[in-house]
This record gives C-alpha cells, structure tokens and sequence, in this order.
C-alpha cells in the first residue's frame, strides 16, 4: 500500500491509526465486494445456501462501519488532524457509508434470488443482468484500487462506466416491461428482476461516489456535481 500521501507524524502512533482505519475500509470493501460476487452468482445459480451467506455478510459489514466510524471520530477528536489527513479521515467516513450502502444492495440480490429460486424459469435469460453485474463489480473494484493506491488518475476511465451501466439498466427495463406485456403472469417474477437490476445500477452510483470522495482525498477538490467530460478535463489539471 502507498503510504507516500500520508503525512509523516512525530507521533508513530499517529500514522499507525490512519493506516490501520485505512486497511479496515479496504477489508470492508473486500467483503462488500465478495456479497456481490455471491449474491449475483446466487440469482444465476439458484443457490439458496450463497444467497443466505450474503445475507450473513450484511451483519459483518454493517459492524466494520460503525467501528470504522468510531476510529474516525476518536482520531479527529484526539488528534486534531490538518491538510490531507483530515480530507483522509472525512473521505474514509463517506467512503465506508457507500459500501454499507452496496452491501444493502448485494443483500437485497440475494432476497430476491431466494424469492425466484422456486420459478420455474431458464437462468440464462438473464445473462443481461450478470453482464450488468460485471460492470459494476469492475467499477466497485476499481473505485477501492485507487483509495489503495491513492492515485486518482484512473477515475475518469472508472466512472465512465457508469454509462455503460445505465444503458444496460435501460435495455433490461423495456425488455421486463415487454415480457409483463407478453403475459401478465410474469409481472411479479420480472418485479423481482427489476429490483435486482435496479440494485446493480444503485451500486455503479455508489462506485461513482467513492471515487467522487478520493478525488477529494488525494486533489482536495470537490467533483461530485461534474459532468464526464468536466471531471476528464479536471483530472488532466
């Protein structure tokens, strides 16, 4: 891990506490990113023990936050901390509030796999919706590459996938309304699809927004409201 950002303190302990906190989001975005891992291969699979793995997981995650939170709040309160180290800490706070955010979203896949594993229904219909899934993994798993490495410049290669993303999430969207259409027997079937599609699209915003904060972290300007094209120019500053 690159540490070179991180300001050398008088006190080791200082840098020992932003480094710790630093490697527990990063285990926090491991095991998010294993729920959707999980989750997905679940829908597709049919798998109920995955899906009820996933959504074991949520009580994991959901307890890295609050701790993570708690370390942030006793460093700033103790410490006092400047400069890039507290952009570190308030970017670490949002940050971790995203992946408990995705983490939701990997567990409302994995409900609405258990909901579907009894239709009967051939899987690889849906094989929209898993490429869906891998854009949004590569996102999520790019968006933690750079808070690991603290290099912003692959962010604008990142969030423009979210297009991608979003046009997927349209294409899937008239095709459930096309098979409700077809036979009104399969509304609720392609609700739950829906929702699974709408939580995917959910987690490539929220890979957008941790990479919105670290651009904060590392550049201390405040992105989240730029187009694309704004934050491609912005970034070859």
């Amino acid at each position: 891990m690159d540490n070179s950002k991180i300001g050398q303190h008088i006190s080791g302990q200082f840098n020992k506490e932003l480094e710790d906190v630093r490697n527990k989001v990063l285990t926090m975005g491991g095991l998010v990113e294993q729920q959707i891992e999980l989750a997905v291969t679940a829908f597709a699979t049919g798998d109920l023990e995955m899906a009820e793995l996933v959504i074991k997981q949520d009580n994991q995650v959901d307890a890295l936050e609050m701790a993570i939170d708690q370390e942030c709040m006793q460093i700033l309160a103790l410490r006092q901390p400047a400069a890039f180290d507290l952009r570190l800490l308030i970017t670490i706070i949002k940050v971790v509030n995203d992946l408990e955010r995705v983490g939701d979203m990997a567990e409302r896949i994995a409900e609405m796999a258990i909901q579907l594993s009894s239709a009967d229904t051939k899987r690889d219909q849906y094989y929209e919706l898993e490429h869906m899934a891998e854009l949004v993994q590569d996102m999520l798993h790019g968006a933690l590459d750079v808070f690991a490495r603290m290099n912003v410049e692959d962010v604008p290669s990142i969030t423009g996938l979210d297009e991608n993303v979003d046009r997927e999430y349209g294409s899937i969207i008239r095709q459930l309304i096309t098979k409700m259409m077809e036979d009104p027997r399969n509304i609720t079937r392609m609700l739950d699809v829906l929702w699974i599609a709408r939580s995917l699209e959910r987690i490539g915003d929220h890979a957008c927004n941790v990479c919105e904060h670290l651009v904060y972290m590392v550049k201390g300007e405040d992105v989240r409201h730029l187009t694309q094209e704004e934050l491609e120019k912005k970034m070859k500053e």
